[in-house]
């Protein structure tokens, strides 16, 4: 069943998508590799080498990487938009994204300048793509929803992540003087405050009740939380270079609202999740109520930092870390994920072959997947991992669990992608004879 009121015919060639879809676990899986290959030595502190090279390998490689070719396939069908050359977009968005990333996680492991004068390149050659076709597209589109609000407040979030990210790549390959501290700090809360929770947020507004089949979002929140956490991102912004108490206060102000906003979309997204109509179970609801969960579990530890005159030891910070980034971003992104995989291969497979009666619908794909289990392996493993930040001695078990985490979810993407091929394989096969 086609949902109402979206532009399907405007979708990209499969291809477009799946290779964005194919490629993110991989770097999921060389990010838990590093996590087992150095253990107790990474969870050691955030600003570790190691550290940091496994958080660029999920934000760039795992959560970019979806976000991208998620986009890519949304945009068009969303707002009516046909994409022009879309296999050759998604090239050049995709090879430099994998290119810099492998080049970044080496610099942060070896230290030495040209990776980090490799993945500079690479990065702005992957996000400068990726930002011309995303304003492109965003201006064909002249009636837009809450969802095409958050992908332009998304998109402007990403260029802010990605300069302050580029100024810190250049700084510490020591061609650049700049106020590291502040930026470090900015630096995240952008990409993943920003960047990807608005995304999650404007995508969230049309994918749960489209594929969750709950009610609407209230319109109060749709027309007003996205714009008004980016005022908020903007003031903590702003919070970190005003001296004195009046700069602590506006920080502690936006940080007040962010976390009331982001607390706010978790109580009416669990509230939506609870009451939808269709009652038959489905394990990508649970990896939503998770994520969910956990959201609101971070936000409210993104408080203390701000409370607290003499900061919070490491462990809780790592914590923190471990919430939202493998915690809510990953959980949320896996559930879209899951839904969206089985529904391009039915949908690309049904326009192509209608009347032949050769093609699996979407609930026979996603059983493919035993989704259920890897949800328990995934809750195992982020309780793992936060245990990791207090006991450093349980960050191989921890890495050893994302690693089988990483696979079975390439392994199921594999799954679709060799369902689409043999169907189109048997079916050139029928029209042939």
């Amino acid at each position: 069943m086609i949902p109402i009121g979206l532009s399907f015919q405007q979708a990209p060639p499969i291809s477009v998508p799946f290779r964005f879809f194919l490629t993110a676990p991989l770097f999921l899986l060389a990010a838990a590799a590093l996590l087992f290959a150095q253990g107790p030595d990474l969870m050691a502190s955030r600003h570790s080498a190691a550290a940091l090279a496994a958080t660029h390998l999920l934000t760039l490689g795992f959560t970019s990487m979806i976000m991208c070719g998620a986009l890519l396939q949304l945009l068009p069908v969303l707002g009516g938009v046909p994409l022009a050359h879309p296999v050759r977009v998604a090239w050049l968005v995709h090879a430099p994204l994998v290119a810099g990333t492998i080049c970044l996680a080496m610099a942060f492991m070896s230290g030495h300048a040209l990776f980090f004068h490799l993945a500079l390149g690479f990065l702005s050659m992957a996000f400068g793509c990726f930002g011309l076709w995303l304003v492109g597209a965003l201006r064909k589109i002249r009636e837009g929803g809450a969802s095409i609000q958050g992908m332009r407040a998304a998109l402007a979030a990403l260029t802010v992540t990605v300069a302050f990210g580029l100024i810190l790549a250049a700084a510490r390959s020591g061609g650049l003087a700049i106020p590291y501290v502040p930026l470090s700090a900015l630096h995240p809360l952008w990409g993943l405050g920003g960047w990807t929770t608005l995304l999650i947020l404007g995508l969230a507004y049309q994918l749960i009740p489209m594929f969750q089949l709950t009610a609407h979002y209230p319109v109060r929140m749709t027309s007003r939380l996205i714009p008004a956490l980016f005022l908020l991102l903007t003031g903590k912004t702003l919070g970190a270079f005003v001296p004195g108490s009046a700069g602590q206060a506006l920080s502690i102000a936006a940080s007040l609202g962010l976390v009331a906003g982001n607390l706010w979309f978790a109580a009416v997204t669990w509230q939506l999740l609870s009451r939808r109509r269709r009652k038959v179970p489905d394990t990508t609801l649970q990896f939503w109520r998770l994520g969910i969960g956990l959201l609101a579990l971070s936000a409210c530890m993104a408080l203390l930092p701000e409370l607290m005159d003499d900061g919070l030891p490491e462990s809780w910070l790592l914590m923190l870390g471990v919430c939202v980034l493998p915690g809510f971003i990953l959980c949320v992104i896996q559930g879209m994920l899951y839904k969206i995989v089985p529904f391009l291969t039915w949908f690309h497979l049904q326009s192509a072959y209608p009347g032949l009666g050769i093609v699996p619908n979407v609930r026979d794909i996603h059983a493919r997947f035993h989704a259920d289990r890897q949800l328990a392996l995934l809750a195992v493993a982020i309780a793992t991992l936060a245990a990791s930040s207090w006991f450093p001695q349980l960050a191989r078990v921890a890495g050893l669990l994302w690693m089988i985490h990483a696979a079975w979810l390439e392994i199921n993407v594999l799954q679709a992608a060799h369902i689409f091929r043999r169907v189109h394989r048997v079916a050139r096969m029928r029209t042939a004879h």
